[in-house]
């Protein structure tokens, strides 16, 4: 007979809660690995962020990219301080600059302005993520990827697009990104690396949402992004990887349940599927409208007279209804 406590078995104990220790064990492994060390203050009355390169955050940055290649993870953290200091604060600029400042001090040190509001991932652990949140998000990613990067040669992306790092302001309705350490692999096409940002985003709505939130939480935010390439390119990114490529999956996902968000990403397939399917239906009768050619025998005719093709189908139309209060045709169901 099983050993049960409260009504519970040792088993099901087990189960239940084997997810959850796990989860947290590897969030502090994470966490005792940070590359970078975040504090704010107060400076000249403005709230601030200061973000510090920590004393071995560069050794840790080659030991992780190690493990990205060997994984085939097409993402790296800026291991040099001083090229991460750069990037870090143009990219802030670059999105934010609108209102709010960043700056490089020192050798290991970037100062950001704080940002008002709170992130998407605290808004989805708390309960309060809202549609409008969401697609607040996907504008905001969909802006910024229309910017041109140096780095890239092409479309910018950000690399590590989780809700943790959109931030999102109730008084204006805006979502801004922030945290830049991660940068997308320069040789892939700007379609995929833009892809991968719907991904990492949609990995936290897809583990930590509701079954009942997670799909028109899902659906807001690709709708309100609404590039349809870049949807379309997201349907060959949806699937579960192998090998050692799965600890940072795990880490990416919360280290929810796999079966779950197997299910959940083949249900966004489904979606991104059909709509590449209707992106080529409508392609194509683009070309097809284009290759018609309007007709150049022209009839001058008086106003509200019918063409005689027309009037010849109205009176055989006509003659054959059984009485002239009975239409020829059953009306359209929808």
């Amino acid at each position: 007979m099983p050993n049960r406590e409260n009504g519970i078995s040792l088993a099901d104990r087990v189960t239940n809660d084997a997810p959850q220790a796990l989860s947290n064990a590897a969030a502090t492994f994470v966490d005792s690995l940070k590359i970078n060390s975040i504090s704010e203050k107060v400076r000249r009355g403005r709230p601030v962020v200061i973000k510090r390169r920590n004393v071995y955050g560069e050794q840790l940055a080659d030991l992780a990219n190690l493990y990205f290649r060997m994984s085939g993870i097409p993402i790296r953290f800026w291991s040099k301080a001083k090229e991460w200091q750069h990037w870090e604060a143009s990219c802030f600029r670059m999105f934010n600059g609108d209102r709010f400042r960043a700056t490089t001090t020192g050798t290991r040190t970037v100062c950001f302005d704080k940002l008002p509001g709170k992130s998407l991932w605290e808004h989805l652990n708390e309960g309060t993520l809202t549609r409008r949140m969401l697609e607040a998000a996907g504008t905001e990613l969909r802006r910024a990827h229309q910017f041109r990067s140096d780095e890239f040669d092409g479309r910018w992306s950000h690399g590590d697009a989780t809700a943790t790092n959109v931030i999102y302001d109730r008084e204006t309705g805006r979502a801004r990104f922030i945290d830049f350490e991660i940068i997308h692999d320069r040789s892939l096409p700007a379609k995929s690396r833009h892809a991968d940002d719907l991904l990492v985003f949609l990995l936290d709505v897809i583990a930590m949402a509701s079954t009942r939130q997670w799909l028109p939480f899902a659906l807001s935010f690709l709708n309100a992004y609404g590039d349809p390439v870049v949807i379309t390119e997201l349907t060959n990114h949806l699937a579960a990887p192998g090998g050692i490529a799965w600890i940072w999956w795990g880490v990416r996902t919360s280290f929810s349940n796999p079966r779950k968000v197997k299910q959940r990403l083949e249900r966004i397939r489904d979606v991104t599927a059909n709509l590449g399917y209707y992106r080529a239906f409508a392609a194509k009768r683009a070309r097809t409208s284009q290759r018609r050619r309007a007709s150049i025998n022209c009839q001058v005719m008086s106003p509200g007279t019918p063409i005689p093709i027309s009037l010849a189908r109205a009176t055989r139309d006509s003659a054959k209804a059984p009485s002239p209060g009975i239409p020829s045709k059953f009306p359209t169901t929808r």
